[in-house]
């Protein structure tokens, strides 16, 4: 179970801003988000059940994240979706993203879930229930439980969206203050709130994550436990690093690039200066030819004889 909150393409210089609640049993352990081996680079919690993740952000700016979704008919050994979500983070961009969780969730190998993929050009939804079904997701403010994307019959996600649209969130900075104090509300008797707790389930974690433009500027902050009670960690640094992974490639190629267009130039004059050794020895031949030509056709003077 969960409840996230994805403001797409709305505020200023900044793609894409996430908060989210990670909803488990008390004693599932999980590891604090990390950048994780191999490429392409990528920041994630891990659960340290099953080895998936539950949300994370790619070196490509590829944002992922599963939430549960009932299931009439799960399979009796399911794989872990976690695992799926980990692979899709390998990807370079959302609709690889989403067309890749549509069909793994085809095979019939996974419980419920909702996949959410998001870049700095598309997201979409991935309903794997009893159906699969993939949605294109607009730019606006979108709220997502364990249902449907922006379910009006949610109180969850109502209590959500009108806690966030009490302010104008065209900045990360109000979004993010915003969705600090929504998302560590506790849920009360009528439902309304965010924070869940229990035996069975309860909230064990809490994300705030704001993906710019401008990579210095990238905000990934995570809570090991109910954000009401525990304050937010600051992971930005991760977060940037990775993001910085793909600059720093592009940047390699482009000066590997650049020494290749050099020894390319210094291969043509070398050519060049053969050439022109070439055509020396050309003309130190024919000159040398020529004078052998004359030397050839002069007339040995006569000898006199003597009477």
């Amino acid at each position: 179970m969960c409840i996230m909150a994805l403001l797409y393409r709305t505020a200023k210089n900044t793609p894409l801003l996430v908060a989210a609640n990670r909803e488990e049993r008390p004693d599932r352990p999980a590891q604090h988000p990390k950048i994780q081996s191999g490429m392409p680079r990528a920041v994630c919690g891990i659960d340290r059940l099953h080895g998936g993740t539950w949300l994370g952000v790619n070196q490509h700016g590829l944002f992922v994240a599963v939430t549960n979704r009932r299931k009439a008919n799960p399979p009796l050994k399911p794989r872990s979706r976690g695992l799926l979500c980990r692979e899709l983070l390998d990807l370079r961009t959302a609709k690889e993203a989403a067309r890749l969780a549509a069909a793994e969730l085809d095979t019939d190998q996974y419980d419920g879930a909702n996949f959410i993929v998001a870049d700095t050009r598309n997201a979409a939804i991935v309903y794997g229930g009893d159906q699969i079904d993939v949605l294109d997701l607009e730019p606006g403010l979108h709220i997502l439980g364990n249902g449907n994307i922006n379910d009006p019959t949610d109180p969850r996600q109502d209590f959500v969206r009108r806690s966030l649209t009490l302010h104008a969130l065209d900045s990360p900075v109000t979004f993010l203050a915003a969705a600090s104090r929504t998302f560590a509300r506790k849920v009360d008797a009528a439902g309304r709130g965010t924070v869940l707790s229990g035996q069975d389930f309860s909230t064990v974690s809490s994300t705030l994550l704001s993906l710019p433009r401008k990579i210095q500027q990238a905000v990934y902050q995570y809570s090991p436990g109910p954000p009401c009670d525990r304050p937010y960690d600051d992971y930005s640094a991760l977060l940037r690093q990775v993001l910085s992974t793909e600059r720093a490639q592009k940047n390699k190629a482009q000066k590997e690039k650049e020494k290749e267009k050099e020894r390319e130039r210094e291969r043509e004059k070398e050519k060049e200066k053969e050439k022109e050794k070439e055509k020396e020895k050309e003309k130190e031949n024919a000159s040398s030819n020529g004078q052998k030509t004359v030397a050839s056709g002069e007339k040995k003077p006569a000898v006199r004889k003597k009477k």
